[in-house]
């Protein structure tokens, strides 16, 4: 069975970061959750433009 969360490095200029994290606490949220928000928010509005994205072939 293929796990659903994927681990992924993410390399990132600190100062970026911890600004980030700053927001993410603002918004109650870990940075993890704040990432995976905007990435939710970010796939939805291309898909909006550009119609679905079919994934159902990639590994």
């Amino acid at each position: 069975m293929e796990d659903k969360l994927l681990r992924y490095t993410l390399r990132v200029d600190r100062i970026l970061f911890k600004k980030f994290r700053y927001i993410a606490e603002a918004e109650g949220r870990s940075a993890n959750k704040e990432i995976e928000q905007y990435l939710k928010k970010t796939v939805a509005s291309y898909e909006k433009e550009n119609g679905e994205i079919d994934v159902s072939n990639e590994k």
